[in-house]
């Protein structure tokens, strides 16, 4: 039988983690499975904990909690000097503010649902990112995507309204972003040899689909298709990005003369008159950093409680 390490965030949606923690546990129960849980108690605690449940034999990883904590399970794994099929599998319980990683691979939001999932133990492989650059030139993976530019303020606005959750906090802070960041900022982005200037008020490089928990920055993005989804934004005063706020919401953007998408395996984005601001699956990676460079290493990494058949 599949041994279950459960990473539980306790301040993740703004401390619902702590309050769903003995509903995890039930639920967990109810299903027959053989785990065991735990809480993180400080920023990054999660990698090592995921990491020593690898050295421990568990089979699956579950990541409690949202974006956040996912990308820190996920690091940690994937520290791990074993092969892809030895590496444990990755799992998620949501419970974040935009838990855009769940949406990206078909993980509900529901916890009963997911943990009947995870009793199924089936599992698909996906793609996993890697940033270098900016606070990490070590290196960082991602799962759902980085952001640099505007969404990536937007990402850190939001972190600052705490009386709001979800997709709300990211609204309210977009619109917040319009005054603070407007103007973007001259990068130089290099994609397979070639390069190209432009002045931009967003580079974004999913692997997902979603950010923020409705800005659809890559509507046909898959996770499982060795490809990242770039969007580039260039730019457009303060009325042109509340007019393309709703075309992101909808994923209609592509059509905007001031958005370009394609689909690419590694880039390099160099700021030319300032720092880069960036961000991967909601972590600060970069605040005053000039250079990030990204790649995806393909169907990396297995994934639990997904519509894919495949035996942990």
């Amino acid at each position: 039988m599949p041994r279950y390490k459960i990473i539980v965030n306790p301040t993740s949606g703004r401390g619902l983690g702590a309050q769903r923690y003995p509903d995890i546990q039930a639920e967990l129960q109810k299903n027959g499975l053989e785990f065991e849980m735990c809480q993180t108690e400080y920023p990054g605690h999660a990698i090592q904990l995921a990491e020593q449940a690898a050295g421990d034999g568990f089979d699956v990883v579950v990541a409690a909690g949202g974006d956040g904590t996912l990308n820190e399970v996920l690091n940690g794994l994937m520290h791990i000097g074993t092969t892809r099929e030895e590496r444990p599998a990755l799992s998620v319980i949501p419970i974040g503010r935009g838990n855009d990683f769940c949406y990206g691979v078909d993980i509900p939001g529901n916890l009963e649902a997911v943990c009947q999932l995870l009793a199924g133990g089936e599992c698909r492989r996906i793609d996993v990112g890697f940033v270098q650059g900016g606070d990490y030139p070590e290196g960082r993976y991602f799962g759902n995507g980085v952001g640099i530019g505007f969404d990536a303020v937007v990402g850190f606005e939001a972190l600052k309204l705490s009386k709001l959750g979800g997709f709300a906090s990211y609204l309210v802070a977009a619109l917040k972003t319009i005054m603070l960041y407007h103007r973007g900022t001259e990068v130089r982005i290099e994609i397979n040899g070639d390069s190209y200037t432009q002045q931009a008020l967003m580079v974004s490089i999913m692997n997902g689909r979603r950010l923020g928990g409705g800005f659809m920055m890559a509507p046909q993005g898959r996770v499982d298709d060795g490809l990242l989804n770039l969007c580039v934004a260039g730019q457009v005063g303060r009325l042109g990005i509340l007019a393309l706020l709703p075309r992101f919401m909808r994923g209609t953007q592509e059509s905007h003369p001031a958005i370009a998408m394609d689909t690419i395996q590694g880039i390099k984005v160099i700021g030319l008159n300032g720092g880069l601001p960036a961000h991967a699956d909601g972590e600060t990676i970069s605040i005053s950093g000039e250079e990030l460079e990204i790649k995806i290493l393909p169907l990396a990494m297995r994934v639990v409680g997904t519509d894919q058949v495949g035996e942990v």
